[in-house]
């Protein structure tokens, strides 16, 4: 699967200021946005780059508008470090078993 990576992305501006964090990636769809963090950095940091696929795989799997429906509602309900345990399994389910072989940047 072809992803795209989006440096110095506005989007991911704006998740860093929210999540009052130095550095930031974020995924919309197939696309990976960052701030403050190059290309080449972000993709050295493979535990990163598993967990940001993890959410391009939640995208595919939920479908584009109801994972980001789903994604909003568990953050602005309770905030993006109290996540549901739901979703948290997710993730830590498909990092645990994904590869990311099958992705091509």
């Amino acid at each position: 699967m072809q992803l795209l990576i989006k440096e110095n992305s506005w989007i991911a501006k704006i998740a860093a200021g929210k999540l009052q964090s130095a550095n930031v990636a974020i995924v919309i769809g197939k696309t990976i946005h960052l701030y403050n963090v190059s290309k080449e950095d972000f993709l050295k940091d493979k535990k990163w780059v598993k967990h940001e696929i993890c959410h391009i795989r939640q995208f595919k799997k939920h479908g584009f508008l109801p994972f980001i429906f789903k994604y909003l509602r568990e953050n602005l309900g309770r905030g993006y470090y109290k996540i549901s345990k739901k979703l948290r399994l997710e993730w830590q389910k498909m990092i645990r078993s994904g590869s990311i072989e099958n992705f091509t940047f």
